[in-house]
């Protein structure tokens, strides 16, 4: 492919179907747990397959790219989540959702395998490359969650098909790209996958379950120490490995650990926090005292509007490292999300007043994704980019299934006597996110340029978005 945008072109076209499969099951679940009989808690617990799956297939198709040939398992990962976007369409069931939601976890190969290629064969669009696919994303998220919404209207489960030409042409798009010209080689570390995938299993399981369980119950604190036992045993398994799955020797960069940090903080509350603002939205304030009382057609709109401020933020983060530096961007967007939280905290009695939060919260979203994933690039030797950005990818899986749970707690923990979550419950997680932002946002200070590199770096050619289409 000759033109470093035409490859960002059909890049972008994945990164679409990546959006897609992440957004458009959201608003349907409680529609379709309905149609084939899965109640609240079976739907609670296919999210939880699906975050494990996100955890799990991070580091494993990270680590398999670099051996194997990022365009090879590329491919391989859009087949499995066509397989998976059609087993769901074709015959919903419990069994077949969750089939298919554990399928569609490979997405999070995407980013990381398509980093490697974008680094390879058009360094010169690295940063604004990564930029484009960010916004890409975030708005094919939202977009995919209202045009599920507006098909299961019609029909329950006519949502359902939203992913599956998407995914079709994804595929297609897979198949043209070139490959990476990193070198690749070596063996696959069966032993530390296994303690990986099962160590995260177990953080995942207490994570989701531990307010169910109870936090002190011989349930939770049983897998909570298996769940460091894996890991410990993991870390230790790698340390001691020629071949490890994830060399975690990568966070002895500086860089990379700050990036990582950082990226853990910013997720904790942006992602972390989005089922929670979904309630928010959607509860009748004559029931409860508090929220907007939208239906999901409503709610997917904001949640689009909140999308398209993201990308928005995405693609003037390059233009914003150019003129401020790397870690003056990062530090924005830590306190971008701080103060979105903290003006939901004050101003949420009106739609109006709440928008301004969210899509402030929306904003430092897009600009943390974009700045965070193209550092994690650029701060390794080529052959190791893909799994540096999937180091980063994890980063932003844990910090946003680790916001969820602790948000969780923060509801269970303050709720009314008819079952409804109280507003100083709100309050306390908006807190607590908007704490935890700001404590990334202070990590910045401790990224540090590399050896050599200007503060300001040049400005590279704007790509428009009818470059992309």
């Amino acid at each position: 492919m000759r033109s470093g945008r035409g490859l960002l072109a059909v890049m972008t076209v994945i990164v679409v179907c990546s959006g897609v499969v992440q957004g458009y099951l959201t608003p349907l679940l409680p529609e379709v747990g309905r149609h084939v009989g899965v109640g609240s808690v079976g739907q609670n617990n296919l999210y939880l397959l699906s975050q494990l799956a996100f955890a799990v297939m991070t580091p494993l198709l990270s680590r398999l790219g670099d051996l194997y040939g990022h365009r090879r398992l590329l491919r391989v990962s859009v087949a499995m989540v066509v397989a998976g976007s059609l087993v769901i369409a074709a015959r919903p069931s419990t069994a077949t959702l969750a089939v298919g939601m554990a399928l569609q976890g490979a997405v999070v190969g995407f980013f990381p395998l398509l980093a490697g290629i974008l680094r390879s064969r058009a360094p010169e669009l690295g940063r604004v490359g990564m930029s484009v696919l960010v916004g890409a994303l975030l708005v094919s998220i939202g977009a995919g969650g209202l045009v599920a919404g507006a098909l299961s209207d019609r029909h329950a489960v006519l949502g359902l098909w939203t992913a599956v030409p998407v995914a079709a042409l994804a595929l297609t798009a897979a198949l043209v790209l070139p490959d990476s010209s990193a070198p690749r080689g070596g063996a696959f570390n069966v032993r530390a996958a296994t303690l990986l995938t099962l160590g995260l299993t177990a953080l995942v399981l207490v994570l989701s379950q531990g307010g169910t369980w109870g936090w002190a119950s011989a349930a939770s604190l049983l897998t909570a120490v298996l769940a460091v036992v894996l890991l410990a045993l993991w870390l230790l398994a790698e340390r001691a490995s020629e071949q490890p799955l994830v060399d975690v020797r990568l966070l002895r960069n500086p860089r990379l650990a700050v990036v990582s940090a950082h990226t853990f903080c910013a997720a904790f509350g942006t992602i972390g926090f989005l089922g929670a603002n979904a309630v928010f939205l959607g509860s009748d304030p004559d029931e409860t005292g508090y929220g907007m009382g939208l239906g999901a057609q409503a709610i997917a709109v904001v949640s689009l509007a909140m999308v398209v401020v993201g990308c928005l933020g995405s693609t003037a983060t390059p233009r914003l490292a150019a003129r401020l530096g790397d870690r003056a961007v990062l530090g924005v967007s830590g306190l971008l999300g701080a103060a979105g939280f903290l003006c939901l905290g004050v101003l949420h009695d009106s739609l109006a007043q709440y928008l301004a939060g969210a899509l402030v919260v929306g904003l430092a979203t897009g600009v943390f994704e974009s700045i965070t994933r193209t550092l994690s690039a650029e701060v390794v030797p080529e052959s190791e980019t893909a799994l540096s950005v999937g180091i980063n990818e994890l980063a932003l899986s844990l910090g946003a299934a680790i916001g969820a749970a602790v948000v969780g707690a923060v509801f269970a923990g303050h709720r009314s006597s008819g079952g409804h979550i109280t507003l100083t419950g709100y309050g306390w997680a908006w807190g607590v996110c908007g704490g935890v932002a700001l404590l990334g946002a202070v990590s910045a200070l401790a990224f540090r340029p590399a050896p050599g590199a200007r503060t300001r770096r040049p400005l590279q050619t704007p790509v428009h978005s009818g470059d992309l289409t």
